[in-house]
């Protein structure tokens, strides 16, 4: 049983539901762009975005394994990202041998969906996984040594591209395919910010140069705010290219993120952090479901 909640935990699997979502907000929008709905290609299309993150988080977790022994803070995320409150590798209940295996493994599976779409769009999305897995790793190796947050601002590029992938497994690299980047890009800082501004304690432990070690509490607080300006602004461009049920979605949404900031700008916390992180990410849910009901309605 304790090995299965390990698992669980490696995977943050309580989370199932919330990446295929946004990677299909890709895919619902290049339905509304280009037509050819089946159930078949959703299907797949949830199972490439449920593998795809679930290998994503075992890689994260493999490349700091070393490093996540240091924490000395052990409740704080754990109740938001682990279930169980474990890290599984760095305290010994899943081998990194086996953690690599899994993330092969996954990665195989991701790999053979993905080919299962014609040319050209599988080899848009099989590039785009390739990139997204050497930008994780750049981003956990990158943030241990640095003067300037580089290992944010290029390594998150591989959330950002997540949905678009999505979108590419029908349609072409188009305006539309830009906007979703240029508008997803900002929140992806802003909300990695967030997980900073909450994990301080353990980073600085960890001897980590997050944007929280950085900047401070302040200047994290501030960051957060700046990125999402830049998302707001980057969210009406986008609103071009949407229906009126996804507008009315990412109105919807960016107030959740507004009041997340108040939450932040005030508290200036870890703790103010932690209880604005839920609001991230009701948020970008709602981003991902408008954009698929504006298809489905």
């Amino acid at each position: 049983m304790k090995t299965l909640k390990a698992y669980f935990d490696l995977t943050r699997l309580h989370f199932f539901f919330v990446w295929p979502t946004l990677f299909c907000s890709g895919l619902f929008l290049a339905f509304q762009n280009y037509g050819g709905f089946s159930y078949l290609t959703t299907l797949k299309a949830v199972l490439i975005g449920f593998l795809g993150f679930e290998a994503g988080f075992i890689l994260n977790d493999y490349v700091d394994r070393e490093l996540d022994k240091k924490d000395v803070e052990f409740d704080k995320m754990k109740k938001y990202w682990r279930l169980f409150r474990i890290k599984p590798i760095s305290e010994g209940l899943i081998s990194p041998d086996n953690a690599l295996k899994l993330f092969l493994l996954l990665v195989a599976l991701t790999t053979i969906l993905i080919l299962t779409f014609p040319y050209p769009h599988s080899l848009y999305v099989i590039i785009i996984m390739g990139y997204c897995y050497c930008s994780e790793y750049f981003y956990q190796v990158k943030k241990r040594n640095q003067s300037f947050p580089f290992a944010q601002l290029l390594g998150r590029t591989d959330f950002t591209m997540f949905p678009v992938a999505g979108y590419l497994l029908i349609a072409n690299p188009d305006a539309t395919a830009l906007s979703y980047a240029l508008f997803f890009y900002p929140f992806a800082i802003a909300h990695l910010g967030l997980n900073d501004i909450i994990d301080v304690v353990n980073d600085e432990a960890r001897g980590m140069k997050t944007i929280s070690v950085l900047y401070g509490m302040k200047g994290t607080s501030y960051w957060i705010l700046l990125f999402t300006a830049i998302h707001f602004v980057t969210a009406i461009l986008f609103m071009n290219f949407l229906g009126q049920i996804a507008k009315i979605g990412i109105i919807t949404g960016m107030s959740f993120l507004g009041f997340a900031n108040y939450i932040v700008l005030k508290g200036k916390s870890s703790q103010a952090g932690l209880k604005a992180l839920p609001f991230f990410h009701v948020g970008m849910l709602i981003y991902a479901s408008s954009m698929i009901l504006d298809y489905v309605i």
